[in-house]
């Protein structure tokens, strides 16, 4: 017998993880593109909150305007592009 659960949003705040030191001995390439993606990641579930689902609406100001909104460094253009990817693939 399958039973539902309704889950309640949380009434705390948002409360971010522990974070743990990236694994030593990988090129430097690695770090940078990890890091991409993690901020890519953000700002692509911040952007998505705030109700932006198509690539074509996320443009580079956008993305920049909402990485400032969230405390972050202004993403590169390679991460605004990024960003939008993942976007995309939201929608499928």
């Amino acid at each position: 017998m399958a039973v539902a659960v309704i889950r309640r949003p949380s009434i705390e705040p948002f409360t971010p993880l522990q974070k743990k030191a990236l694994p030593a001995g990988r090129p430097r390439e690695w770090y940078i593109t990890h890091n991409r993606r993690l901020k890519a990641m953000r700002l692509t579930i911040a952007l998505l909150d705030s109700g932006v689902y198509i690539p074509s609406k996320a443009t580079n100001a956008t993305i920049r305007t909402m990485a400032e909104r969230i405390g972050i460094h202004p993403p590169s253009d390679t991460t605004c592009r990024m960003v939008r990817t993942l976007i995309r693939y939201n929608n499928r």
